[in-house]
């Protein structure tokens, strides 16, 4: 029976499912987010559509991170969150910079705090020199926006003393003598 369903059903509904993304993924490529998310009127239903038709898949998993980023694109925060918490993966790219995604969703909404941890999370899920140091900046620039001076401090310490090649250490200094000056 397991067998069955596998072969029978599950399968094709993952072959379907990732041939219905091919046009969508075009359009988000092209940055024409309204019509990756709802599609194009003909041949192309939409992410929303395969999120209904096929959210048990992985392709459908993936449309919830794609439909999310076009929300958030748009400017629809709330949407966004919704469909970027509802994403699940456990890889080392995709998932951190999702859950810095929803970081930047909670900072525009204007819950900092929420935002910072979720940026600090992602920095951690990545570990490493391209996603761990951008999230690490973006909290570090939020704590400063709180006026928690310290907190930057250490978020851009972190990215000088461990991700010393990424772009972001740079120019870190800078940022770090700007914080320490406004901690006094």
């Amino acid at each position: 029976a397991v067998l069955g369903i596998k072969h029978g059903y599950l399968i094709p509904q993952e072959k379907k499912a990732a041939a219905a993304m091919f046009k969508g993924e075009q359009y988000f490529a092209k940055d024409s987010f309204n019509l990756a998310l709802n599609g194009n009127g003909a041949d192309y239903e939409g992410f929303e559509a395969i999120i209904d038709q096929y959210g048990s898949t992985s392709a459908g998993n993936l449309a919830k991170a794609y439909a999310g980023i076009c929300y958030f694109k748009m400017g629809d925060n709330e949407k966004a969150l919704d469909l970027l918490k509802s994403f699940s993966g456990s890889d080392d790219m995709i998932s951190p910079a999702i859950t810095g995604l929803i970081g930047d969703c909670y900072v525009n909404m204007g819950n900092v705090k929420e935002g910072i941890s979720y940026f600090e999370k992602a920095a951690k899920q990545a570990s490493n020199e391209v996603i761990s140091p951008t999230y690490l900046k973006k909290a570090g620039i939020a704590y400063e926006s709180l006026k928690q001076y310290g907190d930057a401090v250490k978020a851009y310490t972190t990215i000088k003393e461990k991700y010393f090649n990424s772009m972001e250490a740079s120019d870190i200094d800078k940022y770090i003598t700007r914080a320490s000056a406004l901690n006094k």
